[in-house]
Parts: structure tokens; sequence; C-alpha cells
């Protein structure tokens, strides 16, 4: 009965209907495809908004942060000794022990990478001073060890800091944010000014770089310098630093390897600390956007059902007269059922197809052109990035045919009150 029932389904979509029909038909395709490409555009805007927010962050800062107790909940440095026995072999960890793995209840496929860096760090606070602007700025010393990979792409301007060897590099990079308001550019020099244990020291810079990252409160505060720079400025020899910034092959592993390294690694007087713990509010608010899609994806799902409910009555309404002699030929209702199921069904996937045609359309001219621009002030960045998860895509398209299906579930159960007798003299 199941090949009876897909033999006329199949028939009935070939032939097509009156008028009236084939128009609801057509709404109910476009409603699919506009719900389809809708949804497929919005879980990819989402992930890669995330994704690139993330990004930002995360090469800026690195996934952990090895430092004193004290300096992991908050910015006043306190040294520690650069010699720890996780440096700098901490980044040829390619996976968690098995050991470890077993007594943390943690499945091996679970984890997706090892450690890739780890670079040592200090902090210091200071004031900007030009002819005409003072600007409040945190000194980030980094070595020899800096990934300036992770840099390069929002390096505007100039070149990476060259760390200083007899002497101290007097090079920094600021922020586009910081260079437009002190109006000043690369090769300028300005002074900056410290307090130590009460006495006030300067420093001439010269900047030799210009980033944007596009993360407002961070460009506004932060500029780069040589290490030697801020340990001379801190009175600690080159064996002190703040902490050490670890990087991850894999986002996913975060958790797990965070635990592992305080642990396993680290001695007790230090800590390991995520940066989505150090930075809770941003990550807080990238974790919203999820409810955005959620929301979406129901709207659109609903779109689709409430069409397809309309379009599936009006094929019962159109093929009464069918209905009536299938019935008196000994057709049940379940088998007639099974037509108009099939039939909707086309229409769904007929409906599916051009909306994931559309939808990754639209994501393949935003990815090339960026033609939906953002504030970047608001948003961090300064359009509207795109990444498609296909596991994403998958699950759209199988979660609306099935949803779409179950829902048709019960409009298609008109066809057992319609009397054969009737039916058939029904026009």
């Amino acid at each position: 009965m199941s090949n009876f029932s897909l033999f006329i389904a199949r028939r009935i979509a070939l032939k097509g209907g009156n008028n009236f029909s084939r128009l609801i038909i057509r709404i109910a395709v476009v409603a699919v495809a506009l719900s389809v490409a809708v949804m497929v555009s919005a879980s990819a805007l989402i992930a890669g908004f995330k994704n690139e927010i993330s990004r930002k962050i995360f090469e800026f800062w690195g996934h952990i942060h090895v430092s004193d107790t004290a300096y992991s909940l908050s910015f006043e440095p306190k040294p520690i000794d650069i010699n720890q026995d996780f440096y700098p072999s901490l980044d040829t960890v390619t996976g968690l022990p098995d050991y470890y793995l077993k007594d943390a209840g943690i499945p091996a496929r679970a984890i997706h990478g090892g450690i890739s860096h780890i670079q040592a760090f200090a902090h210091i606070p200071g004031i900007i001073r030009t002819k005409t602007e003072i600007e409040g700025i945190l000194l980030k010393g980094v070595g020899s060890d800096f990934a300036w990979e992770n840099l390069s792409p929002y390096l505007l301007e100039g070149r990476p800091v060259k760390p200083g060897d007899s002497t101290l590099s007097r090079d920094i990079i600021i922020s586009r944010q910081t260079a437009d308001r002190l109006q000043v550019g690369v090769g300028d020099k300005f002074i900056v000014h410290f307090v130590k244990e009460g006495d006030q020291l300067r420093r001439v810079f010269q900047i030799c770089g210009i980033y944007k990252t596009g993360l407002e409160e961070y460009d506004r505060k932060f500029a780069i310098c040589d290490i030697n720079q801020v340990q001379n400025l801190l009175g600690w020899d080159s064996t002190q630093v703040a902490g050490f910034e670890v990087w991850l092959d894999d986002l996913r592993d975060l958790d797990y390897y965070d635990q592992y390294i305080y642990d396993e690694i680290l001695p007790t007087e230090l800590l390991s600390v995520t940066i989505r713990k150090k930075f809770p509010a941003l990550f807080e608010w990238l974790a919203l956007q999820d409810y955005n899609e959620v929301v979406i994806m129901a709207l659109m799902l609903a779109v689709a059902i409430i069409n397809m409910i309309t379009a599936l009555l009006v094929l019962v309404l159109e093929r009464t007269n069918m209905i009536g002699i299938l019935k008196a030929l000994g057709a049940g209702n379940r088998s007639v059922q099974r037509i108009f199921i099939y039939h909707a069904s086309f229409i769904t996937l007929w409906g599916m197809f051009w909306g994931n045609l559309i939808g990754m359309g639209f994501c393949f001219l935003q990815d090339k052109f960026r033609f939906i621009k953002l504030n970047e002030a608001d948003y961090y960045l300064s359009y509207a990035p795109v990444k498609i998860n296909w596991a994403a895509v998958a699950g759209i398209n199988i979660g609306t045919l099935l949803i779409t299906v179950v829902f048709l579930l019960l409009p298609s159960l008109v066809v057992s009150g319609i009397s054969p007798i009737k039916a058939i003299r029904f026009k």
C-alpha cells in the first residue's frame, strides 16, 4: 500500500491541479523556501559573528592565562619566575594523557587537539602625554616568543616591536583609536609617565605600528612594547614576568586543558584562568545570540508549517472526488492519507531545495562582497561575517522536513471523515 500511495502522490504532483490549487502550492513552496533560506542565513551569520568576535579576543589574549593567584584576579602585576618546568615545553603537548582522561572521566574523542603556543608577558599602566593630549594606557610587554602572526591581521600600519638586545627598545604599537585621539602616526614619539612607589618615571617611545581589532574596550586601553621595558619600569630582572599566555589548537578543548594545566602542570602558587572566565560579560553577550537563533528558527518553522497545512487542506478539498473513488475501490484511510502526506512532502522538498540555494547564495555573496555593514562601535565588526556550519545546515533541513511532516499528520485526518458516496458526487 505504501508503494501505491507513493505512486498516486507522484502522479498528482506531476499533473498539478486547477489554477487556485497551483497558486496555493506555489505560495507554500515560496514560504518553505524563504523559511529555509532565512534559517540557513541566520545560522551562518550568527556562527560567523560569534566566531569572529571570539577569534579577535583569543588572538589578542590567548586562550588560557597562567599567573600568580592575585594577578589572575586583577591587572596589578606581581612577578613570577620565567624559569618554570612547563615553559616553553608546554606547547609540545598534543593531547591529554590517558590516565588523566580516565581519572577525569573525559572520553578520548572529546579532545580535538593540543597546545599550540605559550608566551610570557608583563603589564604596567601609564599615561601617554603629547603636546596637546593626555591618554591613559596599559602597556603589554612582549618578548621574542610573542606570536606576531596572531596580531598581524590587525596590524594596519608599521611593523612589529623589535626587542632590544643591549639597550631597551623604544618601539611601541598603539591602536588606531589611540592614535586618532592623540593625533599621532607611525614614526612619531611621545612620553609615557609611570608611577613607581610614589615616584614618577618617564619614558620616550616611538610608534612602530598601529593596530585595530575593533574591540573598542581593548583598543582604547592596550599598547604593545618590549617586555624588557616593562620589567625595567617595574624593577624586575629579565627572569621575572607577570604570567604566560597559552594558545590551543581547538577552542572546544578550552575547559579540559584549563583544568589539566591547573591540576597536573602548575605549581601550587600559580593559577590558570580561561579568557572566558576573565571577561565573562563579553562571552555572556555572545551566548545570548543563541537565543536569537532559536527565536528565528521557531518563527520560520511556524511560517512554513502554517503554509503547508493550508496547502494540504486545499489539496484534500480539490481531490475529494478522487478520495471517494479510491475508498470505494477498497483503499483504507491510512493509504489515502499517505498520498497527501507524500504530496505535501514533495512540495516541502522542492521548497527546501530553493531555500538552500537562496540561503547558500546569500552567504557566498556576503562572504565575498560584504555588502551588509555593521556599526563597529556597537558590534565590534565592520561587516556581518558568515560561517557555514554544514552540520547545522543538515540539521535545519532534516528538522524542517520531519517537523513539517509531523504537523501535517493532523490535517490529513480530514481524509478519514470523507464518505465515499458523498465524495464521488462532490464536484
